[in-house]
This record gives structure tokens, sequence and C-alpha cells, in this order.
């Protein structure tokens, strides 16, 4: 009870972006049941994205598709609270996560606070590969941040003071190769550079040996080849074109 009361001072937001996110909205909307309020912002999903959503109680709107960074603005700016923490539909904030994040809401020190993600990819946590611990910030005050206004790789930015929260969350990242690949290169055509000929030979090679190498990408075995593999390719497609 006194916890609760503290809390009160400092609600909390969840906000959740979807569009045809059935498989993994309920999971999602579950772990973060915690907040005093869940904001889903819908793009037009065509599945059971909304249903499942209302009937766990969230807060669902409509945005017709923004780009990444804007729309997460915008689902931000929609939530009833001025601490917001942005959650994607295939991430889990873990019991320990939620623990701590309560904890700092009684009294925060900053005005955002950065959050590791644990991936998991083709059936396995990685580790490696620069993939943990894969910070960025989710847990702030939206009077001090917002994101910016990038098409794809959108990330807070904070007029303010920010730390690190101890524990990390939880990204069903990509259960095939093939989602893996196609997912990236959708994002190298969202995020495509002028056509450089050098970079677009030159750095998919470096970026091969930074990951599988550097950053031991070889200790996941196999994953780690394909995982080095397919962001190299990313880097060649933003320069190809």
């Amino acid at each position: 009870m006194h916890v609760w009361t503290q809390l009160k001072m400092n609600k909390l937001s969840i906000v959740v972006i979807t569009k045809n996110e059935e498989s993994f909205i309920a999971d999602a909307l579950k772990s973060a049941s915690f907040a005093n309020e869940v904001l889903v912002l819908d793009s037009g999903s065509i599945d059971n994205t909304c249903t499942i959503s209302e009937e766990l109680g969230a807060k669902v709107l409509h945005q017709d598709w923004l780009g990444y960074g804007m729309q997460k603005n915008k689902a931000v700016g929609l939530a009833s609270n001025d601490w917001v923490f942005v959650l994607d539909a295939d991430e889990r904030i873990t019991s320990k996560l939620q623990a701590e994040i309560l904890t700092t809401l009684q009294n925060p020190l900053s005005d955002g606070y950065y959050v590791a993600r644990l991936n998991k990819f083709f059936g396995k946590y990685i580790h490696h590969c620069g993939l943990y611990p894969d910070d960025s910030i989710r847990l702030f005050n939206r009077q001090k941040g917002k994101f910016s206004n990038d098409t794809v790789h959108e990330s807070v930015n904070i007029k303010g003071t920010t730390e690190k929260l101890k524990n990390h969350m939880l990204h069903l990242a990509f259960d095939t190769v093939s989602e893996f690949t196609n997912k990236q290169r959708k994002y190298a055509t969202l995020s495509r550079k002028n056509k450089n000929l050098i970079k677009a030979f030159i750095s998919p090679i470096w970026t091969f040996i930074n990951i599988y190498f550097f950053r031991l990408g070889f200790i996941e075995g196999w994953r780690g080849f394909i995982i080095s593999k397919v962001y190299a390719k990313y880097t060649f497609w933003k320069y190809f074109k």
C-alpha cells in the first residue's frame, strides 16, 4: 500500500504501436499490465490485434502510419500520463524490470532511463554480436523527451539527465532467417543513403568482420554467422540502389 501511494505521484503509461501483431500482442500487454494505463496505437490492423488489446484492458486508438519516430511520438502524446514506457509488440517486460520501474517512479532522479534488451534470434537469446545489452531510452518523462522523427532507427532525445536501469527486457526478434533478412531489406530501403559504390562494397566487409570477430559473433555458432552476414547485406543494400 505504501508503494502504491507513492506511485500515484508518478503514474505510468505504457504505449505500444501496432499493425497486425496478433501473434505477439497478448504477451506484451500482459507484461505491461502493472502500468496505470496501457495504450495501443494501431495503424490499420486487419487481424485480431485490436480485439485482443481491448480484451486485455488496453486503450486502443488509430493513427495512419507516419513512420516509426513520428508514430511513437503520436502514441506518447496520446498517453494520459507524463511518465511513459514505450514497448514494442515483440518485447516483454520481465518481473525484475517491472519491480525496478515501479521503484524508480517513486522518486525519479533522472528524466530518462536506458533499458537493455536481450534479443532472441532463431530460438536462442544472443549475448554477443553487439546485440547485448542493446540499450535504448524507453522510460522517460515526455515533458523532457521525445523520439526523433526518423522513419526507421528512431531514438529518444532527452533534454535533461539520463540513467540506466539494471534489468533488461526481452525481445523476440526473429524466428527464421528469412524473416530477419526480409526485415533488414525493408529497413535498408527506409534508411537508404545516397548511392555510394565504394561504401557499398567496403562497408559490408567491415560490418561482417566487426560483428563476427570483434563482437564475438562466432561464439553464437551458426546464428552468429547468419547475423553477421545479414547485417553485412543490410549495409550493402543501404548504399547500393
